[in-house]
């Protein structure tokens, strides 16, 4: 399990900073007892796609990025790639951003 990700510091709180390098993964904010949580990781597991967790409960940075992509709230899941967050999202709806943001992790 990931410790947070990297503050992008033109936009504090809001993810893994974007270097101009390609992801290496879908960062997943999520915290015990979440059932959605659950749900989604399991679907996301089955894809095969590299995933990134963070424990928005265990991780101060990764609670503040949830809050700033969710308009204050500690909605999750939460999900990021390449400086863009969907929250609450559908697994199709992650695909969909990989496949935008990200096409290299798709198999």
């Amino acid at each position: 399990m990931s410790t947070g990700p990297d503050v992008n510091d033109s936009d504090p709180g809001l993810g893994p900073a974007t270097s101009g390098a390609s992801p290496d993964a879908i960062d997943v904010y999520w915290r015990r007892g979440c059932g959605f949580c659950a749900v989604l990781i399991r679907r996301l597991e089955r894809t095969g796609l590299p995933v990134r967790m963070h424990d928005i409960w265990a991780d101060p940075d990764a609670s503040a990025t949830v809050r700033a992509a969710a308009g204050g709230n500690e909605t999750v899941p939460t999900v990021g790639l390449d400086g863009e967050f969907l929250v609450n999202p559908s697994l199709d709806a992650v695909i969909d951003l990989v496949a935008r943001r990200a096409p290299h992790l798709i198999d």
